[in-house]
């Protein structure tokens, strides 16, 4: 499990920013005050601070939570930070993420030609 992304039946990225001075229980408490998951439906969550070049993870084993920190050497992961919510990833999102390309990327509209609306 501790190399393994893709294990967990479920893996959820917070988006935005996570004081990442919490230790397990204040990633925990995060994530049962803020959104509607289980904590131990075989589900990881995702968490990253102000800095891009690490994250925390936290996952319930059956007998208690791992805390997982990973930090990149060389570049960064794109954190979609233009929301404030927990959105599970597929195993292509989890492969994004890892390699510094956003698993959530900004949709942005496009105003119409000269202002109009059409």
């Amino acid at each position: 499990m501790l190399v393994n992304w893709t294990q967990p039946k479920h893996v959820f990225i917070v988006c935005g920013k996570t004081d990442l001075r919490k230790g397990i229980d204040g990633l925990a408490a995060v994530v049962a005050e803020n959104y509607d998951l289980d904590l131990f439906d075989d589900s990881l969550f995702l968490f990253c601070g102000t800095r891009n070049d690490r994250f925390k993870g936290l996952y319930w084993d059956g007998e208690g939570f791992i805390l997982l920190y990973k930090r990149f050497e060389n570049g960064g992961l794109r954190w979609p930070r233009h929301r404030n919510d927990a959105v599970q990833l597929s195993r292509r999102q989890i492969k994004q993420l890892l390699e510094g390309i956003s698993p959530l990327p900004v949709k942005r509209v496009k105003p119409a030609p000269n202002g109009h609306l059409y």
